[in-house]
């Protein structure tokens, strides 16, 4: 049985299945089969909040949940008071040998357990505040108080200040045009903080700021927020490169930089320069095994390997590459059920939800998706169809049977992506999936 949940928590969650998204938050209601990653993740973050820095590559066919992975770690993350960011590695958008962009993506995804994405005001806002606490100046000294808090700025960020002042200047500059109520210079400054293009140039002479954040800048100003966060209440920072398999998809040249460009930030992370940052990347095996991807740096490739020849049940999450091997139709069934008890709390149709959607079902159903897609492809159209297709149609509709009214289980072309419709069209051969019922004995 589910643990109880919140309706608003619950509703969320249904939503985005039904949608055929990845929910936001509590995956760990449903989080299959990751109870053998658990210890050793946990007390990865442990290290880091407590100073230390740490990476992660995690492997998976599509279909394999690295999506998933990623933003369930996310949650134990904000469970320990780390601020996280996911960040989606593009050739177009964010190519990863251009840090600013990077940079800029990670801002826009901050986030902590009471912010959502972009947390760069909040966190910097309660920054200020416990500077001013820490001061030890009377608060109705304003003059004084000033003072004070702009030394603490300088001397908190005086190691990222040794190769980029402009951070702690454009905090300090912040925090006057707050204080004189000039709003839109306060914003302008903190979004060239975030590393967005083009500020008016009015506002960088404000604070006297030339240009923009290029890549070079991005590391440093990275270091000068993990001091912020570390300040404020948040020991740590989760980044996740989601799909840097695209690294393979970009011209040669752009390619080779960005493999590079990682393989630098590992040793960096192994260096020390980022304590409190848990670095985590997420690819295909083709991306970490062909030609195309890390096997084309020997140098990444030697800090990334890790041996996957032995059966998947003896590997160790302790390693530097961690493997996900998807769902086969046993967990299809025990994803299902879980999907099945969650949307079934305090609906007041739970009982007819219940008799009507049983484990049986679920696992008829589960059968006939994989059947069209293979069971490794098939989660998010399988979640999807469930709650949208039987689970909302049970509750809205008294006279609605699965087993009579949704006996033929369609899958068609337009529902699919990229990967599940070259799963479609391959087909599978172990199942007639066009001839799939549910009403079976």
């Amino acid at each position: 049985m589910t643990a109880k949940v919140s309706r608003a928590r619950r509703r969320q969650i249904i939503d985005a299945l039904g949608r055929g998204t990845v929910p936001r938050n509590g995956l760990d209601l449903f989080a299959v089969g990751m109870e053998r990653f658990e210890k050793t993740l946990d007390d990865d973050l442990t290290a880091v909040t407590a100073g230390s820095a740490g990476f992660k590559a995690v492997r998976g066919e599509y279909g394999s949940g690295k999506t998933f992975f990623a933003r369930w770690l996310a949650e134990r993350a904000k469970r320990k008071k780390m601020a996280t960011s996911e960040i989606q590695i593009s050739d177009r958008t964010t190519p990863l040998h251009r840090l600013e962009t990077v940079y800029r993506s990670l801002i826009g995804g901050l986030s902590t357990a009471s912010s959502p994405p972009s947390a760069l005001r909040d966190i910097v806002d309660t920054w200020l505040l416990a500077l001013e606490d820490d001061a030890g100046v009377a608060k109705d000294d304003r003059r004084a108080m000033s003072t004070a808090v702009e030394d603490l700025i300088e001397s908190r960020l005086a190691e990222t200040a040794k190769n980029a002042p402009a951070f702690a200047t454009a905090l300090r500059f912040y925090r006057r045009a707050r204080l004189s109520g000039d709003h839109a210079t306060a914003d302008g400054l903190l979004a060239w903080v975030g590393g967005e293009p083009n500020v008016a140039s009015s506002i960088r002479r404000y604070a006297g700021l030339k240009g923009d954040v290029d890549s070079t800048a991005a590391l440093h100003f990275l270091q000068g927020l993990l001091v912020v966060l570390r300040d404020c209440g948040y020991p740590g920072l989760l980044v996740v490169l989601d799909e840097v398999e695209t690294l393979q998809r970009m011209r040669s040249d752009n390619r080779e930089r960005s493999l590079n460009t990682l393989r630098q930030l590992i040793d960096e992370i192994d260096k020390g320069r980022f304590p409190g940052l848990y670095l985590v990347i997420t690819g295909t095996p083709a991306f970490y095994d062909g030609q195309q991807g890390v096997q084309r740096s020997p140098a990444l490739a030697q800090r990334l390997h890790s041996d996957f020849k032995t059966d998947a049940r003896f590997d160790t999450a302790r390693a530097v590459q961690i493997r996900l091997t998807g769902f086969d139709r046993d967990k299809l069934v025990e994803l299902g059920c879980a999907v099945r008890d969650l949307y079934a709390q305090g609906d007041p149709a739970e009982r007819r939800i219940r008799d009507l959607i049983d484990d049986a079902y679920v696992k008829d159903l589960a059968t006939a998706v994989a059947g069209h897609l293979g069971a490794g492809v098939a989660p998010r159209i399988f979640l999807r169809k469930l709650v949208a297709d039987v689970l909302y149609r049970v509750s809205d509709h008294e006279d609605f049977d699965p087993r009579r009214d949704y006996r033929q289980v369609t899958v068609t072309e337009g529902e699919l992506n990229d990967d599940e419709l070259n799963a479609f069209r391959r087909g599978r051969p172990a199942v007639s999936a066009d001839d799939v019922e549910l009403d079976l004995p």
